[in-house]
């Protein structure tokens, strides 16, 4: 079992910036894929960033490539979603999610450990 627990949401403003921080435990070492979505009202959850557990890959959607940073302390098994420039449709609940492989990792049905998600609030 993995646990994840997320932190760091808010309300802000357009432009401004946020660090979500998703504290992991349990059998993380079993984790391939960490990986950030989001969900906002009447919307289904989508794919915004994942980083492997071992090794310096990651992957971002396309609408907050240049403004999100992903990243991780293996130390304090912690993942982190830097977001700047925030816009009013980066609004939504976000979620942390594990995945034992082999993905695809862009795709929420196939991640086994979520955690209970962060709201983030962008005002115009």
């Amino acid at each position: 079992q993995v646990q994840l627990v997320e932190t760091g949401g808010g309300l802000v403003q357009a432009g401004d910036s946020l660090r979500l921080s998703c504290a992991a435990s349990g059998r993380i070492f079993s984790m391939d894929v960490m990986a950030w979505f989001r969900q906002a009202p009447g919307k289904e959850r989508e794919f915004v960033a994942n980083i492997r557990w071992r090794g310096d890959t990651t992957d971002y959607t396309n609408s907050v490539k240049g403004r999100f940073t992903i990243s991780r302390d293996n130390a304090k098994n912690t993942v982190y979603l830097s977001m700047t420039s925030l816009k009013p449709e980066d609004t939504g609940v976000y979620y942390c999610a594990a995945e034992k492989g082999p993905g695809p990792y862009t795709n929420w049905h196939t991640y086994d450990y979520w955690g209970q998600g962060t709201q983030v609030t962008v005002s115009s």
